[in-house]
């Protein structure tokens, strides 16, 4: 039996780390495969924000990718996936992806699920928000990536971090079309 294809998630050199930890353990509670980037900077913030290391990711993907490894098998169109996701973002990786620079894994893999029209959703961790930024997103945007910015819920009434950071993961994985009992939508009565 073929293996179910993955999710790519790309974590990069943003502040974030919170959220792509949830997005990742919410994917590993769906039972989904993942196949998982982390660009030398991600760890970096993951360090600063969460003090842990890239060990932290051990038992969170299906396949590890270094984001060095631009013959692996993401960077390639051939390699079926459901979709990707970049979470945090940085502007330099927007950048990237914007104007086509496929300089590593992280960024090819995006690439890919570009020319394959796969889904492709960003979330950029940047405030305020500079004009070449914007500039980026708008591209982004006009090429049907999801630019889901990492704003908080509060007409869910968030009673913690933790709250917020689950309604981020919750939006990321409904983008992706992976069920989850993250949060309440707006109005309702049930997860």
């Amino acid at each position: 039996m073929a293996e179910e294809p993955p999710i790519v998630v790309g974590i990069s050199g943003a502040s974030g780390a919170p959220i792509a930890l949830r997005v990742l353990a919410a994917l590993r509670e769906a039972r989904v495969p993942v196949a998982l980037v982390v660009s030398d900077g991600a760890v970096a913030v993951l360090r600063a924000e969460c003090a842990l290391g890239p060990e932290a990711f051990a038992g969170l993907a299906t396949h590890i990718y270094s984001d060095q490894d631009l013959g692996a098998p993401i960077a390639s169109g051939s390699r079926p996936t459901r979709g990707m996701v970049i979470v945090p973002c940085s502007a330099n990786t927007a950048a990237k992806v914007a104007l086509g620079f496929g300089d590593t894994l992280l960024t090819r893999a995006a690439h890919v699920h570009l020319k394959e029209r796969r889904p492709l959703i960003i979330v950029p961790r940047e405030s305020p928000l500079p004009t070449i930024l914007l500039r980026h997103l708008t591209t982004l945007s006009e090429l049907g990536v999801v630019v889901l910015d990492a704003a908080p819920p509060y007409y869910l009434h968030p009673r913690s971090v933790d709250d917020q950071t689950d309604y981020l993961a919750g939006k990321v994985l409904d983008h992706l079309n992976v069920p989850h009992e993250l949060y309440r939508g707006w109005k309702s009565g049930a997860p």
